[in-house]
Parts: C-alpha cells; structure tokens; sequence
C-alpha cells in the first residue's frame, strides 16, 4: 500500500472571499471545481489544497483527503483496529471510491483512491 498524495481540506462558507485569498494573496493556481468544493494548486497534482462547503455526500466535514493506491486494504485495516469509520466506502459519482475516518484526535480524514 502506497500513498499518492495528502491534501487539506478547508471548511469555507465564502467562496469569493477563499478564491481571492489563495489565489490572488498566496498565489495558488486553479480555484476550480464544483458548487460545494474548490481545488487550488501548483504545476503538479500532487500540490493540491481544497476548500469547500460541507461534504455534498457525507454530511461533514474531513479536514484532510489522503489518496491511497489500495482503498480496500486500509479500510480493512481501520476496521480490524476499530476506528470509527465515519462515512462508510462508497463508490462516489465523481470518480473516487472513498471513506471517512475519525482519527485518535478526532480529525475526520477522507481516505480516497481514484477509479481506474
């Protein structure tokens, strides 16, 4: 199992005010997405912050995405441990298959890997 990327994930309910800040204050690319999530970047994927209302599927909010080349298995893994699986494995229509996991210190962390 390897990770491919770990990305933040920043809660806004002001879309404007997010695109003006990373992108003309801190000079990130993009500022592009869909009507509840923001990506920002640079030249490569894997330098990606988003910024987003509350989860459109999930309900709330994960504050950090970390993308792994094989889902099943850490999903195995948090459940064999006992971790509070907070959104379960879902197929989502956007292409990733994802879950959410409450972590030791509370942090929601969305755990994804892209279809292929």
């Amino acid at each position: 199992m390897a990770v491919r990327r770990i990305k933040p994930n920043i809660l806004s309910n002001d879309f404007e005010a997010s695109s003006r800040f990373y992108r003309d204050l801190i000079g990130l690319d993009g500022g592009h997405g869909l009507d509840w999530i923001l990506f920002f970047g640079g030249e490569v994927r894997e330098v990606q912050l988003s910024v987003m209302k509350l989860d459109v599927r999930a309900g709330v909010h994960a504050d950090v995405s970390i993308e792994v080349d094989d889902l099943d298995d850490v999903h195995a893994r948090c459940v064999a441990a006992g971790a509070e699986i907070v959104y379960p494995l879902t197929d989502e229509p956007w292409g990733l298959r994802r879950f959410f996991v409450r972590d030791p210190n509370g942090t929601i962390v969305n755990v994804t890997q892209h279809h292929e």
